[in-house]
């Protein structure tokens, strides 16, 4: 009952609470994702909440839990080597009594590193944007008999069993036919609110394309393609290189290789013969005012990313999603008319091609706005912080 005496002890200290509130966001680095998510939020809750102390935990670093980094290793390890078993365990956990059966092993397993944060911490609510942590905070309520808010922010755009757990205050998804599902399975629809995957709220402040371009010294006239992988470098850039190079019309093809150090060196080596004008990041901040320059976005379809391309207006080619949700992924934008989603077998040089002299651009540009959710990170911060303030005093 630690956090119901907790409640009772701030409501005696009357004006105090308010200097006294502590947040704890738990996230995980399995790609980029997940991270982006949470410090989206936290930068929108910390204006809505200046004097509150906002701690972002990483769930599966190595210095919160050697296990959970293992655990982390070995899922990047299947990623790729055999990324179907990975499509396999997302199906079994999507299944009723499987996916009951693959949580509560999980929940146990990191229950004592969520007991150890909790202790530390001692938060006067909790947000998650991966579904492990939300399990053990979720298990951990449920064995104290907690009323702790538990704010989740779900990080795909199709609904799944692992994000669903008991004892969880607000969930924020992206779309409403989600919200409408999680209706039909019976949760309360006031703890469900469809706002959209929260992205940071400066792209809405970024310069205008020609004067990013000019930043980047890009040729007047010259079609931008972007080749992004995540912040792991996945999504086959290296083979997409070379095929591009078959395109005659000269490009500027921009290339993030992310922590992907082998991809960073492959192409900046591709970059010094290429019939293109190529330049090549690593890891960077500037990956949003590269998507801002770009004409066409070619990428694996995280969550996340295709949010950002959203906002940004930006069309998407699509191709290589890890099976399970990047393809629920690449489904939605291309049902929105966002993305056109390049199948195995479909010749990438072609659509790249198509895509640029077709005139079909602009449309897809005015259909991936419509898609943008450029608030939803301060509407889900003013969200939480009204449930916080609702539940403490």
């Amino acid at each position: 009952m630690w956090y119901n005496k907790q409640r009772t002890r701030r409501r005696r200290e009357g004006e105090k609470t308010l200097t006294a509130r502590r947040v704890l966001i738990l996230t995980a680095s399995i790609g980029s994702g997940h991270i982006k998510a949470a410090e989206a939020v936290r930068r929108e809750l910390q204006q809505q909440m200046p004097e509150a102390e906002i701690v972002t935990v990483d769930f599966m670093s190595r210095q919160i839990s050697l296990l959970h980094w293992l655990m982390k290793q070995i899922y990047l390890k299947m990623l790729a080597f055999v990324p179907n078993l990975y499509d396999v365990f997302y199906r079994i956990a999507g299944g009723a009594s499987g996916g009951s059966l693959v949580q509560k092993a999980f929940s146990v397993v990191m229950l004592p590193v969520i007991s150890r944060l909790i202790e530390r911490f001692h938060p006067d609510a909790v947000i998650c944007t991966h579904p492990f942590p939300e399990g053990a905070v979720s298990l951990w309520k449920r064995r104290h008999q907690s009323n702790l808010p538990l704010a989740v922010v779900m990080t795909d755009y199709s609904l799944h069993q692992i994000w669903l757990y008991p004892g969880v205050t607000q969930y924020f998804m992206a779309t409403e036919a989600m919200r409408e599902e999680m209706i039909a399975r019976n949760f309360s629809e006031q703890s469900l609110y469809a706002d959209g995957i929260p992205v940071d709220g400066r792209l809405a402040f970024l310069p205008g394309k020609e004067a990013v371009r000019a930043e980047l010294d890009l040729p007047d006239g010259c079609p931008a393609v972007l080749l992004m992988g995540g912040g792991l470098g996945l999504g086959g850039i290296a083979p997409t290189l070379q095929e591009l190079e078959s395109i005659h019309e000269r490009l500027a093809l921009l290339v993030v290789a992310g922590h992907n150090e082998a991809l960073l060196a492959e192409a900046k080596r591709f970059a010094k013969t290429s019939r293109h004008l190529v330049r090549v990041w690593g890891y960077t901040e500037q990956a949003h005012r590269l998507m801002q320059a770009a004409d066409l976005l070619i990428t694996k379809p995280g969550a996340l990313t295709i949010s950002e391309a959203f906002v940004l207006g930006l069309p998407m080619l699509l191709h290589d999603p890890i099976p399970g949700p990047e393809t629920e992924n690449a489904v939605y934008a291309t049902k929105n008319g966002a993305a056109v989603w390049l199948h195995p077998g479909e010749r990438l040089a072609a659509a790249v091609r198509d895509l640029l002299g077709g005139g079909c651009l602009e449309r897809m540009r005015q259909h991936a706005l419509a898609c943008g959710r450029p608030d939803a990170a301060r509407v889900i911060a003013g969200r939480i912080a009204g449930g916080i303030l609702r539940q403490i005093l």
